[in-house]
């Protein structure tokens, strides 16, 4: 669950700040990731630490409503299922706090066999380090498309770990901030990553639009409207990337629509709120020369 909350600004140590508006809604990375693609015809499954109060909740119930494959969900009857506080200023900055609740339980999880073997490709999102890794190498064997967001996670990934992951990987998602974080802590360039570990690098810069890397360099622009709330852009972009991926679509049109994509989400707040049907996303890549 994410809780939503406006702030005017962000308060130092030891100080207060007013909250203008707190709201709840359904989130998380992965199901983020899986309702937009679903959305868009992309016939999504969805492997989550949930707790008890899961079952039988309006959350379950939505992700029944968009058709998203469950049956390999990991539930923790004694335990919450993972809650994030997302802070968000007048400059749309963000900060996030997260109670990891029965995601804990990660790290003692199966690989979920069953769910990668029926798949064409695996995307690896916010979760424990060593879970992820382990996916990702049984997909690597399965002959699996993986794709990479560390996300708000990527603190937990010791060098090591990240370039196990990345190894393994054939595109690697991060906003700007994420994609210098790794290059400088592995100490390498675009190029120098690309060679041992994913041929694509998608970076997305907000406002500021995309630069996809890979044989060739290619900006987007962002598609603006204006913006709710910003939380969950990225996990739509990354989906509708995937999408138009997928579909043996060339990188410049994935980020193009991609970009469409999210741009439907930064209009209301939540991330699963405003998503768009494929049709509403080539109306709105038609309505400029994009």
């Amino acid at each position: 669950m994410d809780y939503i909350i406006q702030v005017n600004e962000f308060p130092v140590p030891n100080s207060a700040s007013t909250i203008k508006n707190m709201r709840t809604f359904h989130g998380g990375a992965a199901a983020n990731v899986a309702v937009v693609a679903s959305s868009l015809g992309l016939k999504s499954s969805l492997v989550s630490a949930v707790g008890g109060d899961f079952e039988g909740s309006d959350y379950q119930k939505h992700l029944q409503n968009v058709d998203i494959d469950m049956r390999d969900m990991i539930v923790v009857e004694d335990d919450k299922t993972p809650t994030a506080f997302v802070l968000t200023d007048n400059n749309h900055d963000q900060i996030f706090y997260f109670y990891w609740g029965a995601a804990t339980r990660f790290k003692k999880s199966e690989i979920p066999h069953n769910a990668i073997k029926k798949t064409r490709s695996v995307h690896l999102a916010t979760g424990d380090p060593s879970f992820n890794l382990n996916c990702g190498k049984f997909a690597r064997k399965e002959g699996k498309i993986i794709s990479f967001d560390p996300g708000q996670d990527l603190h937990m990934y010791s060098p090591n770990d990240l370039w196990k992951v990345l190894e393994v990987s054939d595109i690697l998602f991060g906003n700007h901030h994420e994609v210098k974080r790794i290059l400088k802590t592995l100490d390498m360039s675009v190029d120098e990553l690309r060679e041992f570990g994913p041929s694509i690098v998608v970076e997305t810069r907000g406002r500021n639009g995309s630069v996809i890397y890979s044989d060739e360099t290619n900006k987007v622009n962002a598609l603006e409207r204006d913006p709710v709330d910003p939380t969950g852009a990225g996990d739509s972009y990354r989906a509708g990337f995937l999408k138009s991926y997928l579909e043996g679509k060339p990188l410049l049109y994935c980020g193009k629509f991609a970009s469409a994509v999210s741009s439907f989400i930064v209009e209301a707040e939540g991330c699963q709120t405003n998503v768009p049907n494929i049709k509403m996303v080539h109306e709105r890549m038609n309505e400029i020369d994009y």
